[in-house]
């Protein structure tokens, strides 16, 4: 439904197509060229011994596939709670989620990653996942990005609107969302803890506006907070900090002069990383 309310307007249709187009050109192509293609770009695996702490649980497939649904319906809410006001800053949240699969793309095209994914199609949404996923583009997990970028742009959206008290409910909504969804990456074991901290590295990189260092270390902070299935459960604290430990690492060696000048490759700790682990 909002798909067609977007289209439906043509202030935005544009940049809806633009960005649906991206997203199959940065994502769907890439991922199956390099798939039919091997040995065209190099393919790394990033699993981290924490990974065996998150125990396979697909129940939370459900949860993880709802990714995409996920801003869709950010981008509904603001439309129909604020009409035309909205028609800007919606423009802008779509023209940015295109954006995140070029930005994420930049290190796809010179390094593909992947993780020790179960091959499990007992439940119809695995089976899905098997056949549209080639299961290549793990660092930066494209999944986490979107979820960020979500909760952070609906906040500021809804706060230049301003409507921040009357729709506080809706922003506490969307960061709960997008730390399931994370977590839910993990326990259908579509990415490794190493994963997330990419992916928080490239969203800082990518808007460090909406998402500073001080954001990145709250979201790492309110992760598993329900850590029943965890094993042991008190492997949490050592899960999280590893995600922000690494995380600081890719700030760290992205950071410099050469990067405040503009002439530093974002991509550059991550190509870096993924170049350490083939090395193992």
């Amino acid at each position: 439904m909002t798909f067609l309310k977007v289209l439906s307007k043509p202030y935005l249709r544009t940049t809806a197509l633009l960005c649906i187009a991206s997203i199959f050109r940065n994502f769907f192509l890439m991922q199956y060229k390099a798939a039919l293609l091997p040995g065209r770009i190099p393919v790394t695996r990033v699993d981290h011994p924490l990974d065996s702490r998150i125990p396979f649980r697909p129940c939370k497939v459900s949860i993880y596939l709802d990714f995409v649904a996920f801003w869709i319906r950010a981008v509904g809410f603001l439309l129909r709670t604020h009409g035309r006001r909205a028609f800007e800053p919606v423009r802008n949240f779509l023209e940015s989620m295109g954006g995140l699969y070029a930005f994420a793309a930049e290190v796809y095209r010179k390094n593909l990653s992947t993780t020790d994914r179960p091959f499990y199609i007992s439940h119809p949404r695995f089976l899905l996942i098997h056949l549209v996923d080639p299961h290549l583009m793990c660092i930066p997990s494209l999944h986490v990005m979107i979820v960020i970028r979500t909760y952070t742009m609906f906040r500021e959206i809804i706060k230049n609107l301003h409507g921040e008290s009357r729709f506080s409910s809706q922003v506490e909504e969307l960061y709960q969302g997008a730390l399931g969804i994370t977590e839910a990456v993990l326990y259908v074991k579509q990415h490794s803890v190493n994963c997330i901290s990419a992916a928080m590295y490239a969203m800082t990189c990518f808007c460090p506006a909406l998402f500073p260092q001080a954001e990145a270390e709250r979201f790492v902070t309110d992760l598993f907070t329900d850590a029943r299935y965890l094993v042991p459960v008190s492997g949490a604290e050592e899960i999280r900090e590893h995600i922000l430990s690494l995380y600081r690492r890719f700030v760290e060696s992205g950071s410099g002069p050469e990067e405040a000048a503009g002439n530093r490759d974002w991509t550059e700790p991550l190509l870096a990383f993924l170049k350490e682990r083939a090395a193992v």
